[in-house]
């Protein structure tokens, strides 16, 4: 009797040896859409969200697999994956993806990319060319994804987010806050500390002006009753 051979198992690469940016303006911009996605769903343990992530929607199968430049997908943890292997996370597809292009994209590209989000699940397919200013967007519906027509105002139905456009794309959390790349995030939240310090330092300089009168009001009526004058 001829025993079989394991079957050898399946290698799943972290990276498709592409770069994550051809340029800075892309890099910028990818970095921006997956920060804030992040810090927009900061407090959902049940939104993981990544960015330049190999998707392997296929078990035993890693030749058919994409790196979104951001995705987001509902109902898994949050946490580290050197890929987003599908049947490890319940079956669950990424709802929601974005491409930012650059110069060296191409049609048949990002026909590719298309027709992988289509097949594979995708619920939102949003891309946008930072060089013309231009942003295209694409729904689910009826078991495709089908082009979204007048995408000015926009609001994403999974991300709550609102697109505007402009001299350049701009996005709107639910709330009304605009995406910043980090350095304006960080540089906002300097200028905050530094206006609650001076509202401190403020606050601080009124009670100390405050005790300073009340401590003169008091040597004052001091001064009276070794007059032999009460005020009381």
């Amino acid at each position: 009797m001829v025993s079989q051979l394991p079957k050898p198992a399946v290698i799943y690469p972290d990276s498709d040896g592409q770069p994550m940016s051809d340029n800075t303006l892309q890099f910028s911009w990818i970095v921006k859409i997956k920060e804030n996605l992040e810090i927009l769903f900061a407090d959902n343990p049940e939104v993981f969200v990544a960015g330049d992530l190999l998707w392997y929607p296929i078990e035993d199968n890693n030749k058919i697999c994409r790196a979104p430049d951001a995705m987001v997908v509902f109902g898994r943890p949050k946490g580290y994956r050197g890929s987003y292997q599908q049947w490890t996370e319940d079956n669950i597809a990424p709802q929601v993806v974005f491409e930012v292009l650059s110069p060296g994209n191409r049609l048949a590209e990002m026909t590719a990319k298309f027709e992988f989000y289509n097949l594979h699940g995708a619920e939102e397919y949003y891309v946008y060319d930072p060089n013309k200013a231009d942003f295209t967007g694409w729904l689910r519906q009826n078991g495709t994804l089908q082009g979204i027509g007048n995408i000015a105002g926009w609001v994403s139905p999974r991300l709550g987010v609102r697109f505007e456009l402009g001299d350049e794309l701009e996005i709107y959390t639910p709330s009304n806050q605009l995406f910043l790349s980090p350095l304006e995030i960080a540089q906002k939240a300097e200028q905050l500390e530094l206006e609650v310090n001076q509202a401190k330092l403020a606050t601080q300089r009124e009670r100390d002006r405050a005790n300073a009168a009340e401590q003169e009001n008091a040597a004052l009526k001091a001064k009276l009753r070794e007059l032999g004058i009460n005020l009381s």
